[in-house]
């Protein structure tokens, strides 16, 4: 397919659609809930008898925002939405009314979504449409939270300790809340706070709220309400403990045992400080391990709920991979030929982790992220003289990141990002880098400007030259029809990987995106959105063509909640690949040209009690030198067997043919880089499956093996200076090369037991095993392969954690409950024994039968 047709194919697709009527809402026109103090708290019972509830005002008719704009409910879908306050916390009560049959219901853990419908409430305390707190209660009765900003989406990594209630009823579902001030940033001086409700109909995928929304442009928060009233309120002190107690055991270690708390601190009413003072990471989850032939390194996504938990500031600037803190020792040791290295650790150990963040009400971010790992060492041995010696592996290591941030407009922001890691010992590097970062939108919201400004440097850059990256974008933001255009450029001294992640310096590169959008059903489409986008990439030094590509994206969902995708990428031309032949020094690059990839996935609805995705690609070289041949298909299976219980599977095959790429190096030929020409097979199986007793109780399962193997043909290729390949008439063990075929399986299981078992208390017991096989057998078929992982040694891991939540204010309460208590105590029992003098003159026996715990 070239380009032309390309365009035409869009062209038809979006004329289809072009009738679609447009809602215009205006953001500054909100409606507005007045808010009244209580003196007595409701009991958060999901049952509506407080007295609070019968004179609060309240909020009601909302407005349907996906997939139509602008449509009101049925008439026995309204909602009902009542709200108060008291100097502890802020209630909120929903009658939400339904047919009790079409409300969806699934149990799930925590921040686990599910095929359940919600309600929402969005919190806004500095009024900024741009820092919005929100709380989730599901129709199954568990919780979710987050903190949402336009930049970095909802963060469901942030966990606050709050309390809901949930009850099913003949008419639908009400929903009682309780969210206490500490989990609040707020000013006592901003009087009107952002306001939203959502609720989410899961049966047919509608979603209504109460201020009306308009999708075609800006931010949501600029479509919040208003909520008014609040008034001689103090931020608590904001005073939390987590204390833990952790037990590991491992069969291919000693057991570990380990005590500690994690603490957040309100250190002002805007600025919260977050720390682990004995980090236990231990119940952190596998990682899913997979062959990587590739020039670049495997990294995997953080699942330490400290790294991921309020750090949209950090993230500024993509110059944070928390995953580099505790990462694997990153020295190396010189040994002879008779000395061997041992005691080399998986990971370093992290000391402890603090975060100081936070936005005051006129916008202002600032940030403050600082860890330390210990020092690392192995143990050298000489296997001659039995003589050993410890050599550091990681020194002593600090990671440190400050940002400032400033919003403003509602819309827009301007921030400063600066990282450092400063390593003991002169024989490591330390680093630095920082970044000026901004998104900019215009007051109308139809146009967005954003760019990032970013330096690197290493102490080992003795001629002091910088890295230097930049990115910027410029785009229209709204309505059907939007596209944009981008640059991305970097020196080749750019370097952030001792606290970040980038993969390859050193480019120009240019891109352009078109797309179109519906906000408004049609006869068969919920939804329905289409990109077409080129790039072209050039290197910055020497200043080269290495590359370009085209094609378009598609994703759209029918009426019956059917979800559609498709994509077409093709590379036009020779493409100059810089980073295979991983000669970096002398920017050597391999040639491959005019590659086309199809793609295309179908996922049936999940509210149904099965459920299934299918998903096919393809991909091949238009080229007659080559035979490069590629395909891959998935099916993922689900049974929805209760609200209670869900079962998935995944399998997915993948066959690539006549795949060229590096194979090794070798000392036999150390001026030639050696390439192969491969077959590479790949089967993935996964199971995973949940039961959630009560929104309390959850246990779940997660199974996964991955095997890869890759075959070479029986004879090498040498790259030459101009990017082609040339057949070696010797095969690879003629040249002494050795064998470059690969066998790889890994196997893990993840069996979890989760308790809740208090506010933000936690216990969890975790079993998991792990097996790992790789070899050059790559001859086996997929079952041989199995046996042989099997006959590994298996790694059992059994782990309980219990976290148990302490809020200083809680404490605080019960102190001046028993101080008060022991005050009235006193003065009744002076008057009491006053009493009981008189009293024994009369009769000395009832002295002796008092009972003092009566009053207690």
């Amino acid at each position: 397919m070239n380009i032309r047709s390309t365009l035409s194919l869009l062209f038809i697709i979006t004329c289809c659609f072009a009738n679609s009527q447009e809602i215009n809402i205006n953001p500054d026109v909100k409606k507005t809930l007045d808010i009244k103090r209580t003196n007595t708290a409701p009991k958060i019972d999901g049952v509506l008898d407080d007295i609070v509830w019968k004179n609060a005002d309240i909020a009601t008719d909302f407005t349907q925002f996906r997939p139509e704009m602008g449509v009101n409910p049925l008439d026995y879908q309204k909602t009902v939405v009542k709200m108060a306050y008291d100097d502890n916390a802020i209630y909120v009560s929903a009658y939400l009314y339904d047919k009790p049959e079409e409300i969806q219901r699934q149990l799930t853990s925590r921040d686990n979504f599910g095929q359940s419908d919600f309600f929402l409430v969005v919190l806004n305390p500095n009024n900024d449409a741009q820092n919005d707190t929100e709380f989730f209660v599901f129709s199954s009765g568990t919780q979710a939270d987050a903190i949402a900003n336009p930049n970095n989406g909802e963060d469901f990594g942030w966990s606050a300790v709050w309390d809901s209630a949930v009850k099913i009823v003949d008419d639908g579902w009400i929903v009682e809340m309780k969210i206490p001030y500490r989990t609040l940033r707020f000013s006592k001086d901003v009087e009107t706070w952002g306001l939203q409700f959502h609720r989410r109909f899961q049966v047919n995928n509608t979603q209504y709220t109460w201020n009306p929304l308009d999708r075609t442009k800006g931010n949501i928060g600029l479509y919040h309400g208003e909520l008014k009233g609040i008034k001689d309120i103090e931020p608590p002190v904001r005073l939390n403990l987590y204390p833990f107690a952790s037990t590991v055991f491992n069969n291919f270690d000693k057991p570990t045992y380990k005590l500690g708390m994690d603490v957040k601190y309100g250190i002002t009413e805007n600025i919260t400080l977050d720390a682990t003072l004995i980090p236990d990471f231990s119940q952190a989850g596998f990682d899913n391990l997979v062959l990587n032939l590739g020039p670049f390194e495997q990294t995997f996504g953080e699942q330490r709920q400290f790294f991921t938990e309020g750090v949209d500031l950090f993230n500024k600037g993509n110059l944070f991979f928390s995953r580099r803190i505790g990462a694997a020792p990153r020295g190396s040791i010189d040994t002879t030929d008779e000395e061997s290295v041992s005691n080399v650790p998986d990971n370093v150990k992290v000391l402890n982790a603090l975060k100081i963040s936070g936005r005051n009400e006129n916008g202002l971010g600032i940030g403050i992220f600082n860890a330390v790992t210990e020092k690392t060492e192995a143990v050298v041995t000489n296997t001659v003289t039995d003589e050993s010696r410890n050599e550091i592996i990681e020194p002593l290591t600090n990671y440190n990141i400050f940002v400032i941030d400033q919003q403003f407009n509602g819309n827009s922001s301007i921030g400063i990002v600066n990282t450092s890691v400063w390593r003991n010992g002169s024989e490591f590097r330390d680093a630095y880098s920082g970044a000026l970062v901004a998104n900019i939108n215009n007051k109308r919201n139809t146009y967005n400007i954003r760019t990032d400004l970013k330096v690197s440097q290493t102490e080992f850059d003795l001629d002091g030259e910088f890295g230097f990256n930049s990115f910027f974008r410029i785009g229209k933001s709204h309505g059907k029809f939007r596209y944009s255009f981008d640059h991305s450029f970097s020196n080749d001294k750019f370097d952030i990987n001792d606290i970040g992640l980038n993969f390859r310096n050193n480019f120009n590169n240019f891109g352009i995106d078109i797309n179109y959008r519906i906000f408004e059903p049609t006869e068969k489409l919920n939804s329905f959105f289409a990109n077409f986008f080129v790039n072209y990439r050039r290197l910055y030094k020497p200043s080269e063509f290495s590359g370009t590509n085209f094609g378009v994206f598609v994703n759209a969902q029918t009426k019956k909640l059917l979800r559609l995708r498709g994509s077409i990428n093709f590379e036009p031309g020779k493409q100059f690949d810089f980073f295979e032949p991983r000669d970096f020094e002398n920017k050597r690059f391999f040639v491959f040209e005019n590659i086309g990839f199809i793609r295309a996935d179908i996922n049936t609805n999940d509210n149904k009690f099965f459920s299934i995705g299918l998903g096919a690609n393809t991909f091949h070289a238009f080229d007659s030198e080559r035979d490069l041949f590629g395909y891959r298909f998935n099916i993922s299976p689900a049974l929805r067997v209760s609200d209670k219980f869900r079962l998935g599977f995944d399998y997915s095959y993948q066959n690539n043919k006549g795949s060229q790429g590096f194979a090794n190096n070798s000392n036999s030929l150390p001026n030639e880089i050696i390439f192969g020409e491969r077959d590479i097979i790949t089967i993935e199986n996964s199971l995973s499956g949940s039961y959630t007793f009560n929104p309390f109780h959850t246990v779940s399962l997660t199974l996964r093996n991955f095997w890869s193997t890759v075959t070479y043909d029986d004879r090498p290729y040498f790259l030459q200076e101009d990017g082609t390949l040339v057949e070696q008439a010797n095969t690879w063990d003629e040249l002494g090369l050795g064998n470059s075929n690969v066998n790889f399986n890994t196997w893990n299981l993840d069996l979890n037991y989760t308790w809740q078992v208090g506010p933000g208390s936690f216990l969890t017991a975790l079993y998991r095993n792990q097996l790992f096989n790789a070899g050059t057998n790559s001859e086996d078929n997929y079952f041989e392969s199995l046996g042989d992982l099997f006959d590994q040694d298996i790694n059992h891991i059994l782990s309980v954690r219990l976290q148990y939540f302490i809020d200083y204010n809680s404490i605080k309460g019960i102190f001046k409950k028993k101080n008060n208590n022991a005050k009235t105590l006193g003065l009744q029992t002076q008057m009491h024994n006053e009493a009981l003098r008189r009293n024994a003159m009369i009769d000395n026996s009832y002295i002796d039968g008092y009972n003092y715990n009566s009053y207690q």
